[in-house]
């Protein structure tokens, strides 16, 4: 690859495209190619093919997808089964039919079963029944992950899955119906912090479980570095997790959070709410092992995370589903 090789970054301006995009843009990328939801519906697979016939991407990064917490996968199991199945069967096959040569394909690690062993390695995946709450969603990106194996097996191209644990950073969904814990958790800290500023009371705040499951998070920004690494190299396999390696408690998340945010009411758990997966830490010695690792600390990005929320209040607008 050189600096004027054409890349399209499906979904760019979310959270995970978005990074990306910056990461290559500072690295001197300068053919990036990005469309937004109105100008290209990933769903419609004459659309796709369209783009792709005149736009003639070199590498593609699949960054698009339906996204979101606990609640919204629970409500809407259609939507995320087949509008994730719809977006990446048009990218990957006409990355295939146009003969891109490099696809990164990105994931999660809920395509890993339930109560797999601890730390969550590669070779689980398949291997068990997956999380109830967000099944769907996993499905979709399980047959992702195969599509990719299956053109690199049988075509030799370089199509790889890199699956990131809990993702957050700047500019990610902070709607409170269809976010993950981590911005869901910053908004209503802070909401309750200005609230208390206001009437002077302190303001409780109410999270969802008991706040003893243990999970790991991993800055956006990281993956984008990750995603760089694996452009840059034409790494062996054809599945990466991509994470810290290090995992806490829900509890002990809300209260670095409510420390950072400033709040000094109390926290409430309401345990007839579900908890999900109890454990969910990726192994990532195969990614450190081809030479790339995390570098961001968890409250050093909550902070930027943070600062960011705080000085994009007008942009949050609530999601309709």
């Amino acid at each position: 690859m050189n600096k004027q090789t054409k890349i399209y970054i499906a979904g760019h301006r979310g959270m995970v495209g978005s990074a990306i995009w910056r990461k290559l843009e500072a690295e001197g990328y300068a053919n990036l190619i990005g469309k937004t939801s109105k100008e290209l519906d990933l769903r419609d697979q004459k659309a796709v093919t369209e783009f792709f016939e005149s736009e003639k991407p070199e590498v593609v990064i699949d960054a698009a997808a339906r996204v979101g917490g606990i609640l919204a996968n629970n409500d809407y199991p259609y939507q995320f089964l087949m509008e994730n199945l719809q977006i990446q069967n048009n990218l990957i096959d006409l990355s295939h039919i146009n003969d891109v040569e490099k696809f990164i394909f990105l994931g999660s690690s809920c395509i890993y079963p339930k109560h797999a062993p601890q730390p969550l390695k590669e070779e689980y995946l398949l291997t068990d029944s997956l999380e109830p709450t967000n099944e769907w969603y996993a499905i979709a990106k399980i047959a992702g992950v195969k599509a990719c194996e299956a053109i690199r097996k049988q075509f030799g191209k370089d199509y790889i899955s890199l699956m990131p644990t809990n993702l957050y950073g700047t500019h990610d969904n902070f709607d409170l119906k269809t976010s993950h814990v981590l911005p869901a958790m910053i908004r209503k800290f802070h909401e309750a912090k200005i609230k208390m500023e206001k009437t002077g009371h302190k303001e409780p705040v109410e999270l969802w479980g008991s706040g003893s499951p243990m999970r790991e998070f991993l800055f956006v920004d990281d993956l984008a570095d990750a995603a760089y690494f694996a452009l840059q190299n034409k790494l062996p396999e054809n599945l990466y997790n991509i994470g810290t390696g290090k995992d806490l408690t829900i509890k002990e998340l809300a209260e670095l959070i409510q420390k950072i945010v400033g709040h000094e009411g109390e926290i409430i758990w309401d345990s007839s709410k579900p908890d999900g997966t109890p454990r969910k830490l990726m192994d990532v010695d195969k990614m450190k092992n081809a030479g790339w690792e995390a570098n961001t600390y968890l409250k050093e990005g909550i902070k930027k995370t943070y600062q960011w929320f705080s000085e994009n209040q007008d942009k949050f607008k609530e999601v309709k589903l």
